[in-house]
């Protein structure tokens, strides 16, 4: 059987990690893989997941399965995390899903259900793992125009037009905040304009939110989210606490469906049940467990929020030295949307030759698109990199 087997493409990401393990190097700088490091390059546990999970080993009596959809008071955390009081709780089905990717799977495997004929739109570009899981699927895949390359930001006219031609009853997957790969995001005011083309059309939004709390703040980068799930009667919402709890390896995620009313919630939820029993059977617990003690104990929230607003505030201290350190080197301004860009993300918007100088030549990894995670960054890299870039001639 295994011999008929066809060798399948690598993962670009895992690949450039490996490169760079190999890089022996004491200059290399890792900008490739999406995770979060601090200062010392150490991707940290938070106070807070220390002490809850210090309290879940001492007070945890069973290790028996949750339900299909995993513990009540991890959805009821999580809606009001992301949504507050939007939208009404009885309208929201909600599963915990292994990561933000397994929510984004469910989410497809729910659109093969209700609506197999619809096509999923996604930005262009958007995370490879978006458009892989669609095509893995069999499911139908077009593009909206997202990224200007000259101006580094938000292809506003472009995405509104293709947005326009979505048919009735298709599924437009957007990033709730901090975009990945580019960084670039739409303004409340753009957001406002992209809801209103997609009522018209009668389509379905469906949301990825991975980074909340890394752009502007947990219920700024939420206000996006929250103005689609109040304007439509359907929609899909895939969270991750990978970034903003850095519980990476504990692969904790959530889908929440939102419905018409109670009765189709009801609906939506066996449905979504089924998909885990069919997928997973019972979802990770252990980091969902850890979130729901920090979201409901006043205290552990109140520290949790405290340092990632210090992660936060980190990221955006390196976007402005970057910016401020390649004004000086290139002598221009062209490198200012790297200060205005949010999340772990900026896009360079150069070509696969210059990136590849910069690994040859300076042992600086990023994704061959010019994806650069800013969180692989300290003070002292920063310049390294600033000069790095210049002298690619980028």
């Amino acid at each position: 059987m295994f011999q008929t087997l066809k060798a399948q493409a690598p993962d670009k990401i895992l690949s450039l990690m490996q490169a760079y393990k190999a890089d022996d190097r004491d200059t290399k700088i890792d900008l490739g893989v999406g995770v979060y490091k601090d200062a010392s390059g150490n991707t940290p546990v938070m106070r807070a997941v220390k002490e809850a999970e210090r309290r879940l080993v001492a007070e945890q009596t069973t290790k028996a399965y949750t339900g299909l959809a995993g513990d009540p008071a991890f959805a009821d955390a999580m809606i009001d995390l992301l949504l507050a009081d939007t939208v009404q709780r009885g309208r929201i089905a909600a599963i915990a899903t292994p990561g933000g990717t397994g929510a984004i799977r469910q989410a497809l495997e729910m659109v093969k259900l209700a609506a197999p004929g619809a096509t999923i739109w996604i930005s262009n570009p958007s995370w490879p793992n978006h458009a892989s899981i669609i095509k893995f699927l069999g499911l139908p895949l077009r593009e909206y125009r997202y990224f200007d390359e000259a101006s580094r930001g938000v292809d506003f006219d472009g995405m509104i037009a293709d947005l326009s031609t979505v048919a009735e009853g298709d599924v437009v997957l957007l990033h709730g905040c901090c975009h990945n790969p580019t960084g670039a995001n739409p303004t409340l005011d753009q957001w406002d304009q992209i809801i209103a083309t997609l009522q018209k059309v009668q389509a379905v939004p469906f949301v990825d939110v991975a980074y909340q709390g890394f752009g502007d703040g947990l219920d700024q980068d939420a206000q996006a989210t929250r103005k689609i799930a109040a304007a439509f009667p359907n929609v899909m919402i895939a969270a991750s606490c990978s970034k903003n709890f850095g519980i990476y390896r504990e692969r904790t995620g959530i889908l929440m469906g939102i419905a018409r009313d109670a009765d189709e919630a009801k609906l939506t939820q066996a449905n979504l049940n089924f998909l885990n029993r069919q997928n997973y059977s019972f979802p990770p617990d252990h980091g969902a467990r850890v979130v729901t003690t920090i979201l409901t104990d006043p205290a552990l929230r109140a520290d949790w929020e405290a340092e990632l607003e210090e992660t936060r505030n980190g990221m955006l201290g390196l976007r402005k030295q970057l910016a401020d350190e390649l004004r000086q080197r290139a002598n221009d301004d062209r490198f200012d949307f790297i200060a205005d860009h949010r999340g772990m993300f900026s896009r360079l918007g150069t070509t696969e030759a210059k990136v590849e100088i910069l690994r040859a030549d300076h042992g600086i990894y990023m994704v061959s698109d010019s994806r650069m995670n800013i969180a692989g960054l300290n003070a002292e890299t920063v310049p390294i990199l600033a000069q790095a870039i210049v002298d690619a001639g980028i």
